[in-house]
């Protein structure tokens, strides 16, 4: 095994042992036996092949073996073979299907991962078929390879495989996955002995392992030859310089087994015992929080979050953690640490034998409450020196402060899996609502203010939904119609326009129940461009005319301005052009008062539109001509310009193209040579 990819750790660098782990090149220990098989099953033909077809789907290899047998390691070594090949030009993908707390991976998220990898966007609030559909599209004309990580049955594989022969699928499972026709699982137990006594030696150093190679043996035989329990015994050797092979081994036998416990599984949790025994009071309790942490993955924020703790004491303790093979980590400046899934289980149990619930809840309410000042801080970096919020940022502990925004969207980028479990979590706890809310609320200007709405809009159509959740469960009207409104303008914005007028009528309800009219006159609007947008003409121009009579109501005379330019468009559509008339000249009216000259140019130039479609030219002409001074007095070029070729055309179908040939000119003045005049467009003009 690779020391660097065991199942349960990353590298185990032996500090203060004869001969440092560090200073050895990552190698990969036995399991050749296993690899040929393998590679002899890429070329075994399938049953297809047998009857003279070419396979539809492509070929899945299947690793099986229990957690911490180093099943990942066998699939990682085996891709990283493959790759060298060249046959799979289009590079690798991987996914986990289990969940650090056992739960399998909904798909869609694993879909979303998978699309994420090529490059490719999900539309927000898609569902499993269609997701799972752009990813065999997407699949269809590659050449990749495929890991699957830990599938917990063939229901969460089977939506994932790419219709596409010349892909290969590599999957790891605790056992057969039945239902994947063709599928033959390569089934791993220990390493050899050989193998094993190498694993250990790295991780000890070869001069304990030489002085005494019998005891070694026998030592990796105690650990069922599971490369999980060798790097932890491993590590453990390692912490103590002074110690002998035999006196692990002799520890390691102390150490009662659970007769429930299956034979296969006893010798990993032994060694895991063993190392979290010998741990000091403060690093065990924090190895023990480390299982709260989201979806296994954990900064030194986290670990000091959890055990009330400073961040350099946690980032060290987590570094010992890595020495242990108790964690696994990624990245150098900012590193990130992730709990093996294979003790996750080990630390859950662990955790609420010796640790209160109350306790618990108390940490892992400190980690939702430093995660949302983390995510405060990165989205108050993004605003302006001297800001309120920049103000405020000033006044953090340094810890919690980022530089630039350029480091904050950087930590936004590694820490968002993270992220997004930790808001799923606090929203299922269901007795950290408050927190929860805040969470979510935090992530969701974060992602905003680093990615803007349309990139993030995948993640926050799920985090609309997890406030969604949260205002049902505590009966929050309020918030519940905030998140339908949100939830519906994304369903609006990826076409399910029907989705979208019954979550803007559901918003509607909860808006009047709270009292929001804010919310009503959002919803109400919105109704109308929803029946707009499906061609109810009739419809929309009625919500347009509720929404406009509560903002007559309130004074409020810009959005009032607006929906008479909303009324005027769908009775535009609808050809009812004396209405279209009276509500422009209603919208110009207003703007002029409001003094948005502009506005009131578009106004007049929407209002020149309809007269000219009710076969009134003339009218037409003097209401553009009108519609060009405004612009003119607004010192709009581009608008004025625009207007002048709309004047152009309407002289063309008068007949004058005399003058018609001026006001082109005096657009090609106002334009100059940068850019070709544009027309101005509304929903009207659409047809």
């Amino acid at each position: 095994m690779t020391d660097q990819a065991v199942d349960t750790s990353g590298p185990a660098e032996a500090a203060g042992t004869e001969e440092p782990a560090a200073c050895e090149p990552a190698r990969f220990f036995g399991r050749e036996r296993e690899l040929k098989e393998l590679r002899d099953d890429i070329e075994r033909a399938g049953l297809d092949t047998m009857a003279g077809r070419r396979s539809a789907r492509a070929r899945v290899l299947l690793i099986a073996g229990r957690p911490g047998s180093g099943r990942t390691a066998l699939a990682g070594e085996l891709t990283r073979r493959l790759l060298a090949t060249g046959d799979y030009p289009d590079g690798l993908l991987r996914v986990r299907l289990t969940e650090s707390g056992g739960a399998p991976v909904p798909t869609e998220r694993a879909a979303r991962d998978l699309l994420g990898q090529l490059d490719v966007a999900g539309p927000p609030g898609a569902d499993v078929d269609e997701l799972s559909e752009m990813v065999r599209e997407a699949l269809a004309v590659r050449r990749v390879l495929l890991l699957l990580d830990d599938a917990p049955d063939a229901e969460q594989v089977d939506p994932l495989l790419p219709d596409n022969p010349d892909c290969l699928v590599v999957a790891t499972s605790e056992g057969p996955l039945t239902g994947l026709s063709g599928v033959r699982p390569c089934t791993i137990g220990g390493l050899d002995a050989g193998s094993a006594v190498q694993l250990l030696g790295r991780a000890t150093g070869q001069v304990r392992i030489t002085v005494d190679p019998l005891t070694a043996q026998t030592l990796a035989e105690e650990c069922g030859g599971q490369p999980a329990a060798l790097v932890m015994i491993g590590g453990w050797l390692a912490a103590r310089p002074t110690a002998s092979v035999a006196d692990a081994r002799r520890q390691l036998r102390e150490l009662p087994d659970d007769p429930d416990q299956p034979a296969g599984t006893r010798p990993l949790t032994r060694a895991f015992r063993l190392v979290h025994d010998s741990l000091p009071p403060t690093p065990a309790r924090i190895l023990r929080l480390l299982s709260l942490a989201p979806a296994g993955l954990a900064d030194a924020h986290t670990a000091s979050a959890l055990a009330g703790c400073s961040v350099s004491a946690a980032r060290t303790t987590l570094d010992d953690f890595v020495t242990l093979g108790l964690l696994r980590r990624d990245g150098a400046d900012e590193p990130q640490y992730e709990v093996p899934g294979c003790l996750a289980a080990l630390l859950r149990a662990l955790l609420e034998d010796r640790d209160r619930p109350a306790e618990i809840q108390l940490a892992r309410a400190r980690m939702l409450e430093r995660t949302v000042r983390l995510l405060q801080s990165c989205r108050a970096v993004t605003d302006p020196e001297g800001s309120p919020s920049r103000r405020k940022l000033a006044g953090l502990p340094r810890s919690l402060r980022f530089p630039n925004p350029g480091t904050a969207a950087a930590w936004l980028r590694v820490r968002r899996p993270a992220l997004l479990a930790c808001a799923r979590i606090a929203v299922e706890d269901g007795g950290l609502d408050t927190l929860a809310r805040r969470l979510v609320a935090a992530l969701v200007r974060a992602l905003a203010a680093h990615e803007g709405t349309d990139a993030a809009a995948p993640d926050l159509y799920a985090l609309h939904g997890l406030v969604l959740a949260v205002a049902e469960r505590r009966d929050l009207p309020r918030e519940r119609a905030a998140a339908l409104l949100n939830l519906a303008d994304l369903d609006a914005g990826t076409g399910r326009t029907r989705e979208a007028l019954a979550r803007y009528r559901e918003a509607l309800d909860a808006g009047r129940e709270a009292k929001d009219l804010y919310a009503t006159g959002r919803a109400m609007e919105s109704v109308g461009g929803a029946y707009a947008e499906l061609g109810d003409y009739h419809r929309a121009s009625d919500w347009y005319g509720r929404a406009l009579a509560q903002r007559l109501t309130q004074g409020e005379r810009a959005d009032a301005a607006r929906l008479y330019g909303r009324l005027g468009t769908v009775h535009t559509y609808a050809g009812r052009y004396g209405e279209a008339l009276r509500n422009w000249r209603a919208a110009a009216a207003g703007h002029r008062r409001l003094g948005d000259l502009p506005a009131q140019a578009r106004a007049l130039s929407e209002m020149a539109r309809v007269q000219e479609y009710a076969g009134r030219p003339q009218e037409s002409l003097r209401t553009c001509r009108e519609a060009v001074e405004w612009a003119r007095r607004a010192e709009d070029t581009r608008l004025q310009a625009a207007l002048e070729l709309r004047l152009a055309d309407t002289l063309d179908r008068l007949g004058d193209p005399a003058a018609a040939g001026l006001h082109r000119s005096a657009a090609d003045r106002l334009l100059g040579e940068e850019s070709p005049a544009y027309e101005t467009r509304s929903a009207s003009t659409e047809s």
